[in-house]
């Protein structure tokens, strides 16, 4: 959509651009769809396989190894080849491998050995839709619609994540376990229609006579640029710090509500949708904050200040205590989400086109590769210490984590750059049309893990 239509149209992106509004539809639809399979799939282990608790475990594993395990190379694979197209394929691998899962129950074929292979496929076809998804945004909006653009996408897929928390018990004592994935596979077969309606054409990511380095180099590519770039490697250390610190929390705050605070099952769900729900909150506010105070000072807000609130979760007591958790839960969803927007939005402007893909599997695979250890060290705190202690410092972690952005160029400025410089290791592609920004000053602080 060209700057004079848009400027001549008014109203939000979800009233004025249907290619936006498809694949808002669709994301929204599949993130729906994730959240009730994290119920659905647990219940079907435990309540018709008997699984172990550590087979239930290795599931959420297998969902989250191959970001490890071909993370980045997915994202050289994403900078070649058409994001629109992977995508549908993506989509219609889990459609199909979800709705799968009944049919191999009503054929007595299902096992936890299926289940494994169905969250390691799916896991797979996830990190090639996300890798996807984030580098294809800036192709179907112009830059200055990209920041509403992200704030709907974070918002609507905290909605939809508190949505599916709440439908997935109810859709699997409905239906049963089993038969819930279907639910699921019906998302992913929306998003796949979705996807399918979109007019936008890419064009081809490199002429006939154009000759590409090896798949090697390209991921040497990628990680150069998050190693060399002050921006990028300061985002990429916060993600990988925060990670750790979240999931630490996350992993063992069911455990604490029930044991250490004494709430019913019932009572803890509603409690951590109440906290899911700052997500919506903080896409609210994320581009009104940004555009008041400027985006380099917004998301230290976000990052920084709000995550504090979250010390007020190990203080959780039954009664009228619970409003600690609330309170504090509440606001490092909403800090999370908001500055997700803010840093979503900065690297679709800042990057180069056809260095995105790389950069965004490059940083996932150096962030998403913490949440596994941050859930381990989560459980090996809660059985070393009492769950109080650790649910304390675990979540003291978290605006720990955020001093990682205190002592960076982020300190320094009012706003984000939203182009960059070429430099000698990691050049520019011959064909962007990025624009040399100014030079950022680089925090040669002593104490920070930037310098």
């Amino acid at each position: 959509m060209s700057a004079g239509i848009r400027a001549g149209v008014r109203g939000g992106l979800l009233r004025r651009h249907r290619d936006f509004r498809l694949l808002w539809c669709g994301e929204t639809a599949g993130k729906f769809g994730a959240s009730v399979t994290g119920v659905t799939m647990p219940l079907i282990a435990v309540s018709t396989l008997h699984a172990s608790t550590l087979e239930v475990g290795l599931l959420s594993a297998a969902a989250w190894a191959p970001w490890l395990i071909i993370g980045l190379p997915v994202g050289v694979w994403v900078d070649r080849l058409r994001r629109r197209t992977i995508m549908l394929t993506a989509a219609a691998v889990s459609l199909a491998l979800y709705a799968g899962v009944p049919l191999a129950a009503w054929s007595g074929r299902l096992s936890i050995g299926f289940l494994l292979a169905v969250a390691l496929l799916t896991g797979t076809a996830a990190v090639f839709f996300q890798t996807a998804y984030t580098a294809y945004l800036p192709s179907i909006l112009e830059p200055d619609d990209q920041p509403e653009g992200n704030a709907k996408l974070h918002g609507s897929a905290s909605a939809a994540q508190i949505a599916g928390l709440g439908s997935g018990g109810l859709i699997a004592q409905l239906a049963g376990a089993v038969n819930g994935m279907f639910a699921n596979a019906a998302t992913f077969l929306v998003s796949l229609l979705c996807l399918a309606g979109i007019r936008h054409r890419e064009p081809r990511t490199a002429g006939p006579g154009r000759r590409r380095p090896s798949l090697t180099g390209e991921v040497r590519e990628g990680l150069r640029l998050v190693a060399i770039d002050p921006w990028f490697r300061t985002f990429t250390l916060f993600g990988a710090a925060s990670n750790l610190a979240l999931m630490g929390y996350q992993s063992i705050q069911v455990v604490f509500l029930v044991r250490s605070v004494g709430l019913t099952p019932g009572a803890v769900g509603a409690l951590i949708a109440a906290t899911s729900a700052g997500g919506v909150a903080g896409a609210f506010a994320a581009r009104r904050v940004a555009h008041r105070i400027g985006t380099a000072r917004a998301t230290l807000v976000f990052e920084l200040g709000l995550p504090t609130l979250g010390l007020l979760i190990p203080l959780t007591v039954d009664g009228v205590g619970i409003v600690l958790f609330v309170t504090g839960g509440f606001s490092v969803s909403a800090g999370v989400v908001a500055g997700n927007i803010l840093k979503a939005s900065f690297q679709q402007r800042y990057c180069p086109p056809d260095l995105l893909g790389r950069l965004t599997a490059s940083t996932s695979f150096l962030s998403y590769g913490t949440i596994p250890v941050g859930a381990l060290l989560g459980g090996a705190l809660g059985t070393a210490f009492d769950l109080r202690t650790a649910m304390a410092l675990t979540t003291a972690g978290v605006p720990l984590a955020a001093l990682i952005l205190l002592f960076s160029p982020i300190r320094r400025t009012r706003d984000l750059p939203t182009s960059r410089r070429p430099t000698r290791d990691v050049p520019l592609p011959p064909d962007s049309d990025a624009e040399p920004a100014r030079r950022v000053p680089v925090c040669k602080s002593p104490h920070s893990p930037q310098g």
